[in-house]
C-alpha cells in the first residue's frame, strides 16, 4: 500500500485509477458486443499490467485501453510507445506460461483508444496493433 505524505497527490492518484478503470469497462463492453468473451482483467505481472485478457473465437487477445482528454500529443491511440509495448509482451508471456492452456492458441495485441472528441460508443480499435 502507498502511503503519501501529500493528501492531494493521493487524491490524484486514485481519481486517475478510476478514470482508467472507467474506460476499461467501457472498453470490456464494446468488446463483448463485438463477440469477443472475457478471460481476464488488470492482469498484473511484474513487468507490468494488461487492462484485458480476451477470447476472440480462437485467438487469445491481449488489450491495452487508452483515453486521452486531448490530442495534443497525439491522442489515445499514439500514446502506447515501443516500451509499453515490450512491457506488454512480456506480461502476455507470463500469462501464457502461468495458463499454458491458452499457450497453444494464437495470440493477439490489440488497442482500444478513446480521446475525447470521440464516441464512447464508437472507440477506435486496432487489431494486432504491435507484435
Amino acid at each position: 500500500m502507498l502511503v503519501y505524505a501529500d493528501p492531494l497527490q493521493a487524491s490524484l492518484d486514485n481519481s486517475m485509477r478510476n478514470i482508467g478503470q472507467q474506460w476499461e469497462q467501457r472498453a470490456e463492453l464494446f468488446l463483448v458486443s463485438q463477440g469477443l468473451s472475457m478471460v481476464a482483467r488488470n492482469y498484473l505481472a511484474s513487468c507490468g499490467e494488461i487492462d484485458l485478457i480476451m477470447s476472440d473465437q480462437s485467438t487469445l487477445v491481449f488489450v491495452e485501453v487508452r483515453f486521452r482528454a486531448s490530442r495534443r500529443f497525439g491522442g489515445a491511440i499514439n500514446s502506447v510507445r515501443r516500451a509499453k509495448q515490450e512491457k506488454l509482451l512480456k506480461s502476455a508471456k507470463r500469462f501464457l506460461q502461468l495458463h499454458p492452456a491458452w499457450s497453444a492458441h494464437p495470440c493477439r495485441f490489440d488497442v482500444i483508444a478513446y480521446d475525447a472528441a470521440s464516441s464512447i460508443d464508437n472507440p477506435l480499435w486496432i487489431k494486432a496493433a504491435f507484435a
